[in-house]
């Protein structure tokens, strides 16, 4: 399905926990109908401690509060916070929860990786950044570094829709009934503001390819520039082909990944990209600052996007994943201005030197892991349809 942009917004990017955290906490705090809460991980931390609280006391004040948090990513939640988000009134549930041992089952590979927060129905926070403090991570990887963007205006219905949505299927999945009797806030959809945007998600029933489709819409008209910061990125056969296509037109293209990564096995299957894109003219920055968990995109200053979902096969095939994606200069302006910062100041280009530099036995070991990547997905039941390599598809 196209994004459909819609004009009349108001939003606000917010950088990392620093940003992010104030904005969510004041907009709990200010919410007097209902809230509802997605998210992968919900830490055992000072700040998760803090959401829970300003949550649990929103709840006693007759707001109605509804949290979903994902099975594998926030295993802990039920000991850590749940008995006392419950005494509050708090409403809460897993998303696919995690029993007894963890075991590599396909559909365990299908995770609620969406962060959206929807407060009266009328504000809404999209992006990437968990409930976590930014600081909670091994010293060398601290702060967090990471976005989201505050939402007012049209695509409150969307976004609105689409927690309601998982809130009900999830409710019928756990056998919880009478969660699923209330009357949501009607959307306060009217325009805010002067911005366009498009409010997006992954799941495998009508909204299989959407957020990769829109990159792929963008990168295909692109003209200028194409400034793209992901985390985890390990692209298909069509992302990569569009990228490379837009190379040879004169597009300047700058990707910038984890130079400090928590999953080792995904970073070493993205280097074996590497040589193949510098040769093609694209420029590649590892961050070594911190940790950075970033999937944002700026395609021409003007077309941006910020959200859950990297560009590997487990964001763009198997997760839930929500991003949104704006059309307006001053966005776009404003989010590259903060790539390019974070650029200067955390970030090493990788050379064609250095891949020629690597010794055979770390090409090797990189190249495995790709396979075994390659293998997993496959494994799931997407191997041969979705994620084929450009030897084994078919020319359009």
């Amino acid at each position: 399905m196209a994004a459909e942009f819609l004009p009349g917004h108001r939003l606000t990017l917010l950088n990392s926990g620093n940003d992010y955290f104030p904005a969510l906490l004041a907009a709990i705090e200010a919410a007097r109908t209902e809230i509802y809460l997605e998210s992968y991980i919900f830490a055992d931390d000072e700040i998760g401690h803090e959401v829970a609280g300003a949550l649990a006391l929103a709840a006693r004040r007759g707001v109605q509060v509804n949290v979903t948090v994902d099975g594998w990513g926030a295993r802990n939640f039920g000991t850590d916070f749940l008995p006392m988000l419950t005494d509050a009134g708090v409403r809460a549930m897993y998303y696919r929860p995690e029993i007894g041992r963890f075991h590599f089952k396909r559909h365990r590979l299908r995770r609620l990786h969406r962060k959206l927060v929807v407060i009266d129905a009328r504000i809404a926070f999209v992006g990437g950044i968990n409930i976590i403090s930014d600081d909670n991570a091994p010293p060398e990887l601290r702060p967090h570094y990471d976005y989201a963007v505050r939402v007012e205006g049209p695509a409150l219905r969307q976004i609105h829709h689409a927690v309601r949505r998982m809130w009900e299927t999830v409710a019928w999945v756990n056998f919880k009934r009478r969660y699923r009797h209330a009357t949501p806030a009607a959307p306060h959809c009217e325009p805010a503001g002067r911005q366009s945007a498009a409010f997006l998600i992954r799941d495998n029933i009508r909204h299989r390819n959407d957020i990769l489709h829109a990159y792929l819409d963008a990168i295909d008209n692109a003209t200028d520039e194409i400034l793209i910061a992901n985390a985890y990125f390990l692209p298909g056969f069509r992302f990569g082909r569009a990228l490379y296509a837009a190379a040879r037109r004169g597009v300047r293209i700058t990707v910038l990944l984890q130079g400090k990564t928590d999953h080792q096995l995904l970073h070493y299957a993205t280097q074996t990209l590497y040589a193949a894109a510098l040769k093609a003219g694209i420029r590649i920055f590892e961050y070594e600052k911190s940790f950075m968990h970033a999937k944002v995109a700026v395609i021409d200053g003007e077309w941006a996007t910020v959200g859950s979902s990297n560009i590997d096969p487990f964001s763009l095939l198997l997760a839930k994943e929500a991003n949104l994606v704006v059309r307006d200069h001053g966005f776009g302006n404003e989010l590259r201005s903060s790539l390019k910062q974070a650029i200067a100041a955390g970030a090493r280009e990788l050379l064609p030197a250095d891949i020629a530099r690597q010794p055979w036995h770390s090409r090797l070991l990189r190249w495995l892991a790709y396979g075994m990547v390659r293998a997993m997905v496959g494994i799931a039941g997407y191997g041969q349809r979705h994620w084929q390599t450009q030897e084994t598809r078919e020319p359009r």
